[in-house]
């Protein structure tokens, strides 16, 4: 696991996934290390399946990640609240609503107060 939202997936070769429409924490950043504990216990040593959309500027694979069962992996960390909807690539609104969801719960990173998201707190 890089973090909540990318990892490598070991196939002839290792590349790199960017999971779809979702941005987890940045390192030095609250949640991080429990958002990568979380998106690691979805997929660590699991089969999974990607779906690519894209690959990005730095070489990743954008993807939506489902377990052999069917579980949509992007949603799963949104719902645990373990990543914010990322709406400037994404206008799913099953996602959109899961976020609300995990605010309103005060799941993962919702807990805080006020939360930074990723790309502000990178901004920085």
């Amino acid at each position: 696991m890089i973090d909540g939202d990318t990892f490598d997936l070991m196939l002839d070769k290792t590349i790199r996934v960017r999971i779809f429409g979702i941005d987890s924490p940045e390192r030095g950043q609250a949640y991080n290390v429990k958002a990568k504990e979380f998106t690691a216990g979805l997929i660590a040593g699991k089969q999974v399946n990607v779906i690519i959309r894209s690959k990005d500027r730095y070489g990743r694979f954008v993807c939506d990640v489902y377990l052999q069962d069917g579980t949509y992996v992007n949603a799963e960390i949104v719902r645990a609240g373990y990543a914010w909807h990322f709406k400037k690539y994404s206008d799913d609104d099953e996602l959109a609503r899961l976020q609300d969801d995990a605010r309103m719960g005060r799941r993962g990173l919702w807990q805080d107060e006020n939360p930074i998201p990723p790309w502000e707190f990178r901004k920085r």
